[in-house]
Formats: structure tokens, sequence, C-alpha cells
């Protein structure tokens, strides 16, 4: 098969969707590498890394995607790229089509094979592909909480861990996954008051028994998030509904209940956001205040440590990308049902219901696609 690497063109995304290291696993298996030019800088890997590792260095998207049976990206398309996506080509990507329904409906007329990383599923209901980045993003979170609320980056000016004397900064991390834990625990880490919601009993008392002694699990209602948010520093939203837009948990309403110059960071901003008031922010602009509350909305913040994050993606991707390569979507979707779960829009069909649902689509199961 013909893979192609795409260069990222969302804004300040410096990922890229595998390593040289990622490559020469492709070309052993027999397939062929194009790369485009650059898509490896910004995470530190030159074209010449790639082209020792096997692959072939293309100059522009346009060829990528003439040339290719799937191309990989990290975000997802780019309006530009639309009309690129030729009937049958596989895109391999993070797509979050519930929030988007401009992109949905463009890959739908394209006709192509959307596998979304974000919905691949793997033992226990788990999501292998979408972690690593929940992981990046659960701690960036808390980092990045810890700098806006700084007073010269519009924050209420605190430190996260208070000092001997002066009492801690409160953060209420609302939902208990992967990324709310991770937040969680680097929020702890620097000493902060940490409120960890989550909505499930069992995992509840899981988080009890591992998480810091600084972190108090609670159990989350409408009720007990109006008041939680009244006295916090902090508010990281970490909820996740597979495949679905993200549920309005905090209303404007109760943001003017908050202090001035606390922070909010919305995590689920890729999903449409879990405050009533996000809307995507980019790293270059990645904050804006309402309600007299400072906003972080940034919809791909594992790009600002791309290093990592392209590092810790390939680990986590490239199973499935061989696999699909080797053996094309149809056998790999007849035989693994977790890749089954991630085929989201496959030739004109949208064949993942919690896409179909958000914008009154037409659902068909994937099944029926499949022949």
């Amino acid at each position: 098969m013909i893979v192609g690497i795409l260069k990222e063109i969302k804004v300040e995304e410096n990922r890229v969707s595998m390593t040289p290291a990622g490559v020469e696993v492709m070309v052993s298996h027999g397939h062929t590498l194009l790369v485009e030019t650059g898509a490896g800088a910004g995470s530190g890997f030159a074209d010449e890394a790639y082209q020792k590792a096997g692959a072939e260095i293309v100059a522009t998207p346009a060829e990528i995607y003439r040339r290719s049976d799937m191309v990989m990206h990290v975000k997802e398309p780019q309006p530009s790229e639309y009309d690129l996506i030729r009937e049958g080509q596989i895109v391999f990507t993070y797509f979050h089509f519930a929030a988007a329904e401009g992109l949905t409906r463009a890959f739908i007329k394209s006709k192509g094979i959307a596998v979304a990383y974000e919905t691949i599923t793997g033992p226990g209901n788990s999501l292998p592909l979408l972690t690593p980045m929940s992981e990046v993003a659960g701690r960036m979170a808390a980092q990045q909480a810890a700098k806006y609320a700084e007073r010269a980056q519009g924050g209420r000016g605190i430190l996260l861990g208070g000092v001997p004397g002066v009492a801690p900064a409160t953060v209420v991390v609302i939902g208990g996954g992967v990324v709310g834990t991770h937040a969680a625990q680097m929020a702890c880490g620097m000493g902060a008051k940490v409120y960890l919601l989550d909505m499930s009993l069992e995992r509840l008392r899981h988080l009890s028994e591992v998480m810091p002694k600084n972190c108090f699990p609670v159990m989350s209602s409408p009720a007990t998030i109006r008041e939680l948010v009244k006295e916090a520093d902090v508010v990281i939203g970490a909820v996740l509904v597979h495949g679905a837009k993200a549920p309005k948990l905090v209303t404007r309403d109760m943001l003017k209940t908050m202090k001035p110059g606390a922070v909010l960071v919305d995590v689920a901003i890729d999903q449409g956001g879990c405050f009533e008031t996000s809307r995507p922010t980019t790293h270059r602009e990645p904050t804006y205040l309402e309600e007299g509350v400072l906003h972080y909305c940034v919809a791909n913040m594992p790009g600002a440590v791309p290093l990592t994050s392209t590092a810790a993606l390939t680990n986590a991707t490239l199973p499935y990308a061989v696999a699909l390569a080797d053996r094309g979507w149809r056998d790999v979707a007849r035989n693994n049902p977790g890749v089954r779960e991630g085929v989201n829009v496959a030739l004109g069909k949208v064949t993942y219901r919690g896409v179909a649902e958000a914008f009154g689509l037409e659902y068909t199961p994937v099944d029926e696609v499949l022949g």
C-alpha cells in the first residue's frame, strides 16, 4: 500500500502522525511511504531522517493525496484538503466529527474512508489511540492553569501550591477519566487542593485509593458543580462522551458566581466543550475573558509539546496503521470490533451513530458498508 504522511496545517500544530522509526517499520512490511516536505520539522525530525528510514519526500499535500491509498494526519483535514480526498481513500487521524458539521458533510461528499483515532476501542471499552494524547492534555491542563493563574497572564495572581502560611489554590477537575486523572495528579503535585468529580461510584472508590491525599474524589452532579465552582481558582473540564458532543456542565450563570480572574481549561473543546461559554482557541491566541473568568480552550493542546506527543502518538497508532496497510480497512474492520468502531464515515455513509445523531444525518451500520 502507498501511505502518505501529511504536514499538519492547523494553526500552531507541530506534531506529525509518524516518526521516522515508525516509517521504517511500515517500509519493512513492504509499503511505500510518502512524507510531505517538512512534515516532521516541528517535532524535531528532518526530511533526511525519513529518507534514511525508507520514505520518499514529496513536495505538496496534493501529490500525497493523489498517490496514496491511505493518508495519515494528527488533526482533522482542513477545508483546503476537502477536495483532495478521493473516493475509497483511507484517512486515518483524529476527526472529532460530532463537533464539526462542515467537516462531516465534506467527508461524506468525498466518499473516502474516515478511520478516527478517537473512537477506536480496546479491551474494557478503552480508547487506545485517544489515551496517549489524553495523558498529555491532562498534564498540560494543570500546567497551563498554573501559568494563566498568574496575574501577568490575566489570572488572579495565585500560586497553585501556595506557600507555608498561605493556602493553596482550589482546583476543580470535572471528569475522572484519563484526562481528569492526569490533570488532578499534576495539580496535586503542585500542592493545590483538588476536587476530582466523576459520576461513577466505582471509579470514585478507585480514585480514593490511588490519588494523593490532597485530592478529594467527589460524586458529580449539577448541584455539586454549582457549589464548587464558587470557591474554585481553576476549573478543568475533562469530560468525554465517546464519539459525541460534550455536555455543557458549567453554565454562564455558574460563571457569574466565580471569582474574578479564575481560570477555566476546557480539554473537551475538541468535542464542542463542556462549558457553555467555551469556544475554540489556538496556541497563538489561547485565552479570552468571559464574565470575568479567563478561558483556555486550545483545541490541540498536545501540539505545544510535539517532541513528547509525536512519540507517544506513534507508539499507539503504528500497530493499527500497519494492520490497515497490510490487510486493508475492510478486512481489519470485519475482524477487529475495536477498529470497526473507528470507521465513522465510509463511502458517503455515516457509520458512527454519535456523529449521525449530532447533525440529524442518516446512520448506516458499518456492517452494511462492509458488505
